[in-house]
């Protein structure tokens, strides 16, 4: 059900503890009504209100593609980030009512790829979900390669490979066994695509090895799973269209701080990885602090664009061109 905000309200069907810090929600519609249609890899936005308005965080969506009486997201609870996750786990409750914003795919499946293979630390799993289920009925060949710190951080990868068997690889930290991406990729055959979600030192794990066996980067694809948003210094900021200034808390994204003040600035991920919401540095007075994948080195060494999703200033003085 859409409101006059563009946003969809969905109630909280269901939550479970997956992980000792991962919890999974089952979201529906207060209507019974299907919910929009995604594909797989897609995330989700959700509004997680708070005292002074709301977070804005987007997480996978790991249910099934073919199935849009609910969605499902694992929310992995973050003790230093902004509070988001900390709000999903400690006051959201069954039966509660959130909002979403329609799904989008920044993580899309290759449509030409012959063979698929995943690599997922902890709960970058949570993408392959929905994408597994898409490919099961295309009828494509994959392999999931999945490292957890112990058992009692398996049970996504436990359910997967009741569901898809020895397509499934575990390799649990705590029994010395390691996931070795290199051996993992090499010999695969010409036409192969590998995804990669996890923590950062698995993604340039991945990319090194896929570069070293000869992958194009056309071939390569990641996605992490931090918290989306930024932390640090307050700042402020004048919106050079509109001649407003803006000022960015502590625990607000630039991109939030203008939303609660009523301006509009592009977006899609909300995490510094899409480029929707590149922004032209106007005028500088300090230093950017660039925590986007989106720009090149140089950009970021020139200070004449920011990504206000995430990126942030330590600054006497910012105008962008907004």
């Amino acid at each position: 059900m859409s409101n006059t905000t563009g946003t969809l309200a969905v109630r909280v069907a269901r939550i479970e503890q997956v992980t000792p810090e991962i919890k999974r929600f089952t979201l529906v519609s207060p209507d019974g009504a299907p919910l929009p249609p995604f594909s797989g890899g897609s995330n989700l936005v959700v509004l997680i209100p708070h005292a002074s308005g709301s977070y804005r965080n987007a997480y996978s969506l790991m249910s099934s593609p073919y199935n849009t009486s609910s969605y499902q997201i694992a929310v992995r609870r973050v003790a230093t980030g902004r509070g988001g996750s900390r709000r999903l786990h400690d006051t959201i409750r069954q039966g509660d009512l959130l909002e979403v914003l329609r799904p989008v795919n920044l993580f899309p499946l290759s449509k030409h790829a012959r063979l698929h293979l995943f690599i997922a630390g902890g709960v970058g799993i949570t993408p392959v979900c929905s994408q597994l289920a898409e490919l099961r009925l295309r009828g494509t060949p994959f392999e999931v390669h999945l490292a957890v710190r112990g058992a009692e951080h398996a049970l996504l990868g436990e359910e997967l490979r009741r569901e898809y068997g020895d397509a499934i690889h575990l390799y649990h930290g705590d029994q010395g066994e390691r996931l070795n991406i290199a051996a993992v990729l090499a010999g695969r055959p010409l036409g192969s695509d590998v995804y990669v979600c996890g923590p950062e030192g698995m993604i340039e794990d991945t990319v090194t090895a896929a570069h070293d066996h000869g992958w194009t980067d056309s071939h390569i694809h990641y996605e992490r799973f931090l918290e989306q948003g930024s932390v640090g210094e307050a700042f402020s900021v004048t919106l050079a269209r509109s001649g407003a200034t803006v000022h960015v808390s502590p625990d607000q994204s630039l991109l939030e701080a203008a939303e609660s003040a009523g301006h509009h600035i592009p977006y899609l991920c909300r995490g510094g990885a899409c480029g929707m919401c590149e922004t032209r540095v106007l005028d500088l007075d300090g230093e950017l602090i660039h925590t986007d994948d989106w720009l090149s080195d140089a950009d970021k060494s020139a200070n004449k664009k920011i990504m206000p999703c995430v990126s942030r200033a330590k600054c006497a003085r910012l105008v962008i061109d907004c």
